[in-house]
């Protein structure tokens, strides 16, 4: 088993920085040393480092474990990641939704009490409107919902179309869908019409703008 490799970091600017919001590695670390483990203080000789990166700078073999290695969270980071999801999830459900009855929509309080009931589990990695469109669907049994629908077509390029269908996925229901001679997946999606702009923001941020998107009739 060869060694591990670890940096200490700042949980959202790693995020941020995956997500491409942030390009300086600098800014994402806590400290500018590479571990064998962190927890103990025990840091990589440089001799290792070039053994497993090809070079002995701190930052170039950061941004290597920040793109492929795998964040960890300390119990209490995870907890108020956990807690800050929660909050856009139930805004964005406030904004979104409202009571078929009344046309108004429900207090934020009553939301986060129907998701208890549900027992949705939050993950403080995933999109939060990603994550709304799938409580969205498991609260109507509990909780009357009335969204405004719209149908989207998008069209993807082929270098991202295997890659983007999750998330294409996550936001509503595919109702038609081809993939193209050219390698390039084209398909018409129906989403809440409060999806329409956190959906346009979140496939341009995966395809670096590469992609047409537009409301269909």
């Amino acid at each position: 088993m060869g060694d591990q490799f670890e940096v200490l970091v700042k949980p959202r600017d790693a995020l941020s920085f995956r997500a491409g919001e942030i390009t300086s590695v600098s800014q994402v670390l806590a400290a500018e040393t590479v571990f064998l483990d962190a927890g103990k203080g025990l840091r990589a000789s440089e001799e290792k480092l070039r053994k497993a990166f090809g070079t002995e700078d701190p930052l170039e073999v950061a941004k290597v474990i920040l793109t492929k290695g795998t964040l960890q969270l300390t119990a209490e980071q995870r907890r108020e990641m956990v807690e800050d999801k929660r909050r856009q999830i139930v805004s964005f459900i406030s904004r979104q939704c409202v009571d078929p009855k009344t046309n108004l929509p429900h207090p934020p309080a009553r939301i986060e009490q129907a998701m208890k009931e549900i027992h949705y589990s939050i993950d403080p990695f995933t999109d939060a409107g990603e994550q709304a469109a799938e409580v969205i669907k498991l609260l109507r049994p509990v909780l009357p919902l009335k969204t405004e629908r719209v149908s989207v077509a998008v069209r993807i390029p082929a270098q991202h179309a295997t890659k983007i269908y999750g998330t294409v996925k996550g936001f509503g229901t595919i109702r038609s869908e081809e993939w193209l001679a050219d390698g390039s997946w084209q398909a018409v999606v129906e989403m809440p019409a409060g999806m329409y702009g956190p959906f346009l923001e979140k496939l341009g941020e995966k395809t670096r703008g590469e992609l047409e998107a537009k409301l269909a009739k």
